[in-house]
């Protein structure tokens, strides 16, 4: 995730939440349970707390109170889960080289070439309804799922619960998250609910994201789109619906057709101001020519790009080490459209560069 609206669930830098779910979804119809017995907690049905809430949703929401109850308490606590939304210790260096291996790498690069073959002309249809390139959409679908390879193995219902009533107290934004995952949660039952499918039968990622584009249930309800036609929307099995989603999601995200998503750029060091084009982070914010008052060189067509730009940071692991020093773009507001599908920089990279790998194999 990420995680926020759409969030993929990339964990080496930032966790990505940013994904979604929509009014009438047809999912995995099979039972699934965690893949390790010995992974599973108690069950919710032995919490109070938990069947309380589950009433006070009931009456929030309109839904029928016993079918939560009934639901929900047949939902685990995942010890595995609760340790994967755990970040990182401080301290510790990113990579972008090492995350960049992760997903620019022939296999993937060549699964995208076949789904970009098979799906041709969707993804026609998709730019030219929503004007988001057919290598950003394949790119997203790569890095999320492999191409639908990787989907996730966790029950929704056991994930969602997990982080919503057993969130690491220790996590420096627990009770935010705890909040946000509730929403989630509550997304996720109505959307089985209205779809008449069996909550305990959806699997996909620790963090709750389904499908091939890995999206969240809130997201799944706001940005995805029946675009294949067929009155229903699945993220599972319709390529077709998963291409309009993800392209339906960028372009409310304020995708512009046309605009690069960055640029190169070199540091001029008796003006460099570092500190200053880094504090906005990833929010484009600067000029072209307040981005080269402050030190940031650019080149070609950068010079004549119109909208704000962000200087964009790639640490490359313990910058102490000869090599090691981080690698820096001028990114766009396309760049940080990216981002809103996950809250990570090295993430939008990696999108970016896999479409571009994909689009430049199929090339004849």
């Amino acid at each position: 995730m990420t995680l926020f609206p759409r969030l993929t669930a990339v964990i080496l830098c930032l966790l990505a939440l940013s994904l979604g779910s929509a009014a009438s979804a047809k999912v995995l119809k099979k039972k699934a349970t965690p893949r390790h017995a010995e992974s599973i907690g108690a069950a919710y049905a032995k919490r109070a707390d938990v069947m309380a809430q589950m009433d006070a949703m009931a009456r929030r929401l309109d839904l029928d109170a016993r079918w939560l109850r009934h639901t929900l308490g047949q939902a685990h606590y995942l010890p595995s889960v609760a340790k994967l939304i755990t970040p990182p210790a401080r301290g510790t260096a990113k990579n972008w080289r090492a995350y960049r291996e992760r997903f620019i790498e022939p296999r993937r690069i060549q699964a995208g070439v076949t789904f970009w073959q098979a799906n041709e002309q969707t993804l026609k249809r998709a730019e030219k309804t929503y004007g988001v390139p057919a290598e950003i959409i394949v790119a997203i679908i790569g890095v999320e799922s492999f191409y639908g390879a990787q989907t996730g193995n966790y029950r929704v219902l056991d994930a969602l619960a997990t982080l919503a009533f057993d969130f690491p107290r220790a996590h420096p934004r627990a009770q935010e998250r705890s909040i946000f995952f509730k929403g989630e949660l509550e997304q996720f039952l109505q959307l089985q609910q209205r779809a008449g499918s069996d909550p305990l039968g959806v699997k996909g990622s620790f963090a709750g994201a389904m499908g091939l584009p890995q999206f969240m249930p809130s997201s799944w309800a706001k940005y995805a789109v029946d675009f294949d036609g067929d009155g229903r929307i699945d993220l599972f099995n319709s390529p077709a619906d998963v291409i309009g989603s993800v392209a339906n999601y960028f372009k409310i995200f304020h995708w512009q057709s046309g605009m690069a998503t960055h640029y190169p750029v070199q540091f001029d060091a008796a003006t460099l101001e570092l500190d200053a084009l880094l504090a906005p982070d990833i929010l484009p914010t600067f000029s072209v020519a307040s981005f080269q008052a402050r030190g940031a060189r650019l080149d070609g067509v950068a010079l004549g790009h119109v909208g704000p730009l962000a200087l964009i940071e790639l640490q490359n692991g313990d910058p102490s080490v000869d090599g090691n020093e981080p690698s820096f773009v001028a990114g766009t507001e396309n760049f940080y459209a990216i981002t809103r599908y996950n809250w990570s920089s090295y993430y939008a990279m990696a999108v970016i560069e896999l479409g571009r790998a994909v689009a430049l194999a199929r090339a004849p």
